[in-house]
């Protein structure tokens, strides 16, 4: 997860907190959460590249609709950089 990007993390938490979501699901989380418009070239790209990286698997709901769901990869890495975190962070207080 360490050569990922800030929105690839980001749209890597939205598919987990999602069940099967489509593209445009994860766009309006992610304008909710970023409070600005997500455009499609930023959006796709980036979900492939999680796709090529083996931590995201796409489906196909129809002809033209994709969900996307997290590997088992993809869990361990959400895994694994939440522990990292919680070892710098202290959320205790």
């Amino acid at each position: 997860m360490h050569d990922l990007t800030g929105f690839q993390r980001d749209l890597l938490y939205t598919i987990a907190g999602l069940d099967k979501p489509k593209g445009l699901a994860i766009k309006d989380e992610l304008e909710d959460y970023y409070q600005k418009e997500i455009h499609h070239g930023r959006l796709y790209p980036n979900l492939d590249t999680l796709v090529d990286k083996g931590l995201v698997e796409k489906g196909q709901m129809d002809r033209r609709t994709n969900f996307y769901t997290l590997t088992r990869r993809g869990r361990r890495e959400i895994s694994v950089r939440g522990e990292w975190q919680a070892h710098y962070i202290d959320t205790s207080a």
